[in-house]
């Protein structure tokens, strides 16, 4: 019984999992993998080390779609890119200016790199749903 009710209070003390669904609209070609990468916290944000989690599905033209499973609740930050020659890196030119589209949740790549994690977090209470364009 005592197990039972644990299972009832979890929602509400907060050790509930959420789902985070993510279309990616403006894929360019059905080449490669569309991947993202989860962070939550800027000290992690953007580093190859300190991802919270990932995913990566078959690009298709147009839009695909993606689920990150099992986050409790909290801000987020995403950066997603697509690897169309499937090497399963960000390719970068000499100046480590990107060759490969990228994009952040809410925020946008800037003239001298990319956007802070608090210009790209939003907060995840329960099950989610987020659009971005490459």
């Amino acid at each position: 019984m005592k197990t039972f009710i644990f299972l009832l209070l979890l929602p509400v003390i907060g050790i509930s999992q959420n789902t985070l669904s993510i279309q990616v609209n403006n894929v360019e070609s059905a080449k490669g993998k569309v991947s993202v990468a989860v962070y939550d916290s800027d000290e992690a944000f953007l580093s190859f080390d300190h991802v919270l989690k990932t995913n990566s599905v078959v690009a298709h033209q147009g839009s695909v779609m993606m689920h990150i499973t099992d986050l409790p609740a909290g801000e987020y930050a995403l950066a997603i890119f697509h690897d169309e020659n499937n090497n399963g890196k960000l390719d970068t030119n000499w100046l480590g200016i990107p060759k490969e589209k990228v994009a952040f949740s809410r925020g946008k790549m800037k003239t001298f790199g990319p956007p802070k994690f608090k210009e790209c977090a939003f907060k995840m209470s329960s099950d989610h749903k987020i659009h971005i364009d490459l």
